[in-house]
């Protein structure tokens, strides 16, 4: 084999892996990433981009239907399936060719192929190459998780890829899972047209959120047309020629529903196997690396970031990591432990959900003495004047010292409004610090400004 010397070698090109690479060329260090597939990982080809493209084109098209609330008049409304998908794959490709640049551009060698750890310091690449380097960046991402019974079979039953990449619209659908990606597909088929019946294990729809968010949640989708199923199993699955009937356990009986296609969305498992873990100290649990606070292994100079080492499954998590590592590596004096609870995380459902920090309960359950905020988007000139008057944010602080533990929206364009309460928590902000922030009008923002005077009883518009 041939061998090339590195100071530190990151497996895997998605947006960890890539942006740890780019973040230590910057610092000086002879980089290189091995990627098996497609920079950009399964973020920018086959998760939070080309989702994101398929959701603005089902949201044009729902918002052609309303054209009549805004004095618009559009006639013989329809779509193009086979173009949706085009242009989603499209943009995808844009920016895994924009994360090759950035690379090239940082002096960063890429290699193609599939890494495999040979011990201290070494990997192979597809058995021809040998590279060394002191540090060894594991980013290797997860994919989707398969239960016994529900396996994908790529025509019938899918996973989050197919969904993605149908050669036809389906009539009905059922979605199996309520998380992030269970609820977005749910949408976006959805708004074009589909029947579609979403199932989920927990008594609650995405049981990740503040309750009284998934609540809300809920009804709007319900109100969309929606069917929802909580508290269920899967007890199996029939599969004809050009259909599916899944056999669902709902309130002791068992219901028979027949659908066009289902999606698989229960989860993730990460990419711990046929990497070399075997020849090292790294310990795996439950499917995902462990780590600490600086994304160290067991194994001496060897570093897990993003999706394989656990979660949350955010892409901004992993690019983070992949900084704080790179950056402790280099032994520079200001880095800090990644804080989750600052994490923001967002679903591009139809409304919007985001949410940082700790929910309501999560806090009790903590201990905390709270003080709860609550602003609904019909007090809002601009949600008003958007045709958008559905939604709420909701802002959680301790009682005793006014810290802003949690905040959590629904409703249109939150997933862009979350950034500023995740800068008020990693700023460690209290209520005071929001109270005297000047918040612009007229703005959606407004609410997250009346949230924080409603839990202490000063809310001026509701």
């Amino acid at each position: 084999m041939t061998e090339q010397d590195f100071d530190i070698i990151v497996i895997g090109g998605g947006p960890g892996g890539y942006v740890a690479a780019i973040r230590a060329a910057q610092l000086g260090m002879k980089t290189a990433v091995v990627e098996r597939e497609h920079l950009g990982g399964i973020c920018l080809n086959w998760g939070c981009i080309p989702t994101k493209a398929l959701l603005r084109s089902a949201e044009i098209y729902h918002l052609m239907h309303r054209a009549a609330e805004f004095g618009l008049k559009v006639e013989n409304v329809s779509f193009d399936f086979s173009k949706i998908i085009e242009r989603s794959r499209k943009v995808s490709a844009q920016l895994s060719g924009g994360v090759k640049h950035l690379l090239k551009k940082n002096k960063v060698t890429v290699f193609d192929g599939t890494a495999k750890l040979l011990g201290k310091g070494k990997i192979s690449v597809d058995g021809k190459t040998e590279l060394k380097a002191p540090h060894i960046i594991i980013a290797t991402g997860a994919r989707a998780r398969v239960l016994p019974g529900l396996e994908p079979d790529g025509k019938l039953v899918w996973s989050y890829k197919e969904a993605m990449v149908p050669t036809e619209m389906p009539k009905s659908v059922l979605v199996i899972g309520s998380g992030a990606i269970g609820v977005e597909f749910a949408s976006f088929y959805r708004s074009l047209g589909a029947d579609v019946t979403v199932a989920e294990v927990m008594d609650r729809i995405l049981p990740v959120e503040d309750i009284d968010i998934s609540t809300f949640a809920r009804k709007q989708f319900e109100k969309q047309g929606m069917k929802i199923l909580t508290s269920t199993k899967i007890e199996k699955l029939e599969k004809s020629a050009a259909s599916v009937t899944a056999h669902i356990a709902v309130g002791g009986k068992v219901e028979k529903i027949t659908v066009d296609r289902v999606i698989s969305a229960v989860g993730i498992s990460g990419n711990v196997e046929n990497i070399g873990l075997e020849n090292t100290k790294v310990k795996v649990d439950r499917g995902h690396i462990v780590i600490n606070e600086w994304m160290q292994t067991g194994e001496p100079g060897v570093y897990a970031i993003g999706d394989v080492a656990g979660p949350p499954w955010l892409a901004h998590k992993a690019s983070h990591e992949g900084v704080i590592c790179v950056e402790k590596i280099k032994g520079l004096a200001d880095v800090h432990p990644l804080k989750t609870e600052n994490i923001p995380g967002c679903t591009y459902c139809t409304p919007q959900i985001a949410s940082v920090g700790l929910t309501e309960a999560k806090a009790k359950e903590k201990g905390y003495q709270v003080k709860v905020g609550k602003f609904p988007f019909i007090g809002n000139g601009k949600a008003i004047a958007l045709g958008e008057p559905e939604g709420m944010v909701k802002t959680v602080f301790d009682a005793k010292t006014g810290e802003l533990l949690g905040a959590h929206m629904v409703g249109a364009e939150v997933t862009e409004l979350i950034q500023g309460y995740g800068i008020a928590k990693s700023l460690e902000s209290t209520e005071l610090d929001l109270m005297h922030a000047v918040f612009p009008h007229p703005t959606l923002s407004e609410m997250m400004h009346e949230s924080v005077l409603d839990a202490y009883g000063r809310a001026i518009h509701f």
